[in-house]
């Protein structure tokens, strides 16, 4: 995978259990991003389990072990 070229900030971790319902993404820049898992309907499917075999790639994006879908950081920002 490549970098994002406009994007500078990428996702240091991810945290599924703090929030009920909630993806808490703390970011290259000290920013905490806490948004609703129901924004990202694959994501919601997983089980909780499943959640926490997350993976970030090239900094920038994130996937899970039992998903094929990879998100961006751009993705967990724009909503």
């Amino acid at each position: 995978m490549c970098k994002i070229s406009n994007t500078n900030v990428g996702i240091k971790d991810l945290n599924f259990t703090d929030y009920r319902g909630k993806i808490e993404a703390f970011l290259s820049d000290g920013r905490v991003v806490i948004v609703p898992v129901s924004f990202f309907p694959d994501i919601k499917k997983l089980s909780v389990k499943q959640r926490q075999n997350w993976m970030i790639l090239d900094d920038q994006f994130f996937t899970f072990n039992d998903l094929s879908k990879v998100y961006a950081v751009t993705d967990l920002l724009k909503v």
